[in-house]
């Protein structure tokens, strides 16, 4: 039908004619109120963006000589952000003549994603960057009933 027909039932049903496919041979259009179209997909959109969860990445730094209370709170304020859903990036800084002895700073970061393995699955193995070694954790899936 040409684009004049098609126009001229749009204005006798007081609707719009909307050009659907404007690439195609020939362009496909559709006659609809487009206004309630445009607030139909706000609302679409609207309540996708309520659905989603954004994650965002907690640090928690260590030492490779932490003692184990101070470690135990550590700890504790990386299973807060693992309960609340966050990412969490545990690391640690190796100063002066801590870097001759990295084994141990490992050490300590694997007994730190050990403690979580209730709470957490290891993302990213622990890896070794300038003077800064890094592991990240995250959240387990919450388990349906």
């Amino acid at each position: 039908m040409t684009s004049r027909d098609a126009q001229k039932i749009a204005r006798e049903k007081e609707l719009d004619l909307v050009c659907v496919a404007p690439m195609a041979k020939p362009p496909v259009c559709k006659i609809m109120n487009y206004g309630k179209y445009r607030y139909e997909q706000q609302r679409h959109a609207r309540e996708a963006k309520k659905n989603q969860k954004v994650i965002e990445i907690k640090e928690v730094r260590l030492s490779p000589v932490i003692d184990t209370h101070d470690l135990e709170t550590k700890l504790r304020n990386a299973r807060k952000f693992l309960e609340k859903g966050d990412k969490v990036l545990v690391s640690i800084r190796f100063k002066g003549r801590m870097l001759a002895n990295t084994k141990q700073g490992e050490k300590v970061l694997n007994d730190f994603a050990i403690a979580c393995t209730d709470i957490a699955k290891l993302e990213a193995e622990a890896k070794f960057e300038g003077k800064q070694m890094t592991l990240t954790l995250a959240p387990l899936p919450p388990k349906k009933a």
